[in-house]
């Protein structure tokens, strides 16, 4: 199971996330009680180790800027958030090494996926970032044949429940991990790294050695 932890604002939680085996990080460069700086982001991945996927957050940002940002920093993906078109979100695929475009559960935008160009979906609670649990039988709205993020208020109570249910490539927390916002609690990651691992998907095959999702293959196509 792919595990992304998101709103990483100090190398102290990105290092604890990685040391824990989350196989991404995610960095909010939109206004929000965890956005972070360039220098900031940049001094963390210069950190972090080679094979985790580091992930910029961007909501309606001008595209010129948001890939400089990217390239610049190194970042391995873009993840979107706001209203950015298909041809918006075709622009960044083509200049930054992954994209990520999050949708909330039950948008009709959900059935012309494809349009977008991106290599992964996350699929997010209609209000993103609040911590709030969206109704998981939405999911299926989602395109089966995408590898799907799963977020919005999950936690390490309900990270289990949620992976059964709806059968991710992998999940995305941020809130559900934290003491305050933008800081991560020990206990909490690590139990929800626990749970997320010991969760078994009803559809799930494949090699429980494996990450489920290579972005570094990905990333030559």
């Amino acid at each position: 199971m792919f595990v992304k932890i998101c709103g990483i604002t100090c190398a102290e939680d990105a290092l604890l996330a990685t040391a824990l085996g989350a196989d991404a990080l995610g960095f909010v460069f939109a206004p929000s009680r965890r956005q972070v700086s360039e220098s900031v982001v940049r001094d963390i991945v210069g950190q972090l180790p080679h094979d985790v996927m580091t992930v910029g957050v961007f909501r309606d940002m001008g595209k010129a800027r948001l890939v400089e940002i990217v390239n610049r920093i190194g970042l391995k993906a873009a993840q979107l958030h706001g209203r950015e078109s298909p041809a918006t979100c075709q622009w960044v695929a083509e200049r930054v090494p992954l994209l990520i475009r999050a949708l909330p559960a039950g948008s009709p935008d959900l059935q012309r996926f494809d349009e977008y160009g991106a290599d992964l979906l996350l699929l997010d609670s209609p209000t993103p970032g609040s911590g709030a649990v969206f109704d998981w039988a939405l999911a299926e709205g989602a395109p089966a044949n995408r590898r799907t993020l799963l977020a919005g208020g999950l936690t390490p109570d309900n990270v289990g429940s949620a992976i059964e249910q709806v059968d991710p490539y992998g999940v995305d927390v941020s809130t559900g991990v934290e003491s305050d916002p933008g800081r991560k609690d020990p206990r909490l990651l690590r139990a929800f790294m626990l749970n997320a691992r010991a969760a078994q998907p009803v559809r799930y095959e494949g090699d429980a050695d494996r990450r489920p999702f290579d972005w570094q293959q990905d990333e030559e196509r």
